[in-house]
């Protein structure tokens, strides 16, 4: 450099001091924004990479699933086989004659069956039916079919009951008894 004049020697750094800023800014206008529109689709590309398999273990797993819920709407048909339906009065009384055939109690009336939404167990898409027996029998016959009415029908039950003295004079050890029974009734009837 000590052998270019002044002039030379200022057009020379004024050269490199320009290229320098041409680079600079070609840098910063035009290959940082490209960077980080790199960076950018990169990360995209590896969260749609993410979805992706995501997307593919729950198709992998759509027949397992299948078969899952084939398991359980067939288990909730066989456990809805003793849920009221069709005419719901007719298979209430019914279902109580039939079952109280086998027991030594006298229900002489069967009160007319109500229909209404659920209130013993909250939340559920199935109605109930509602009716009242009134009887007499003696405590360990009662005690009997209570028990296994509810083993027998896990869809029903016995509520509100009450025991008094029978007023029968030739039985004084035989009780009257009031209970009223709660039935489940499929939805779709």
């Amino acid at each position: 450099m000590n052998r270019l004049s002044p002039a030379k020697r200022n057009q020379l750094i004024m050269v490199v001091l320009a290229t320098t800023a041409v680079i600079a800014m070609v840098f910063m206008f035009l290959i940082s924004p490209e960077k980080k529109q790199i960076e950018r689709l990169s990360n995209d590309i590896v969260k749609q990479h993410k979805q992706l398999d995501e997307m593919n273990e729950t198709i992998k797993k759509a027949g397992e699933m299948a078969a899952a819920y084939a398991a359980v709407s067939n288990q909730l048909a066989l456990a809805e086989t003793d849920v009221a339906a069709g005419d719901i009065y007719a298979w209430t009384y019914d279902t109580i004659r039939r079952f109280k055939a086998s027991y030594h109690l006298d229900i002489p009336s069967m009160g007319q069956p109500s229909a209404s939404d659920v209130d013993l167990l909250p939340g559920i898409s199935y109605r109930q039916v509602k009716l009242s027996l009134n009887g007499t029998g003696y405590f360990h016959d009662l005690g009997k079919f209570i028990a296994d009415f509810e083993n027998t029908f896990p869809h029903m039950r016995l509520v509100n009951l009450g025991l008094d003295p029978s007023p029968a004079a030739n039985a004084p050890e035989r009780l009257a008894f009031h209970f009223d029974v709660i039935a489940l009734v499929k939805p779709n009837n």
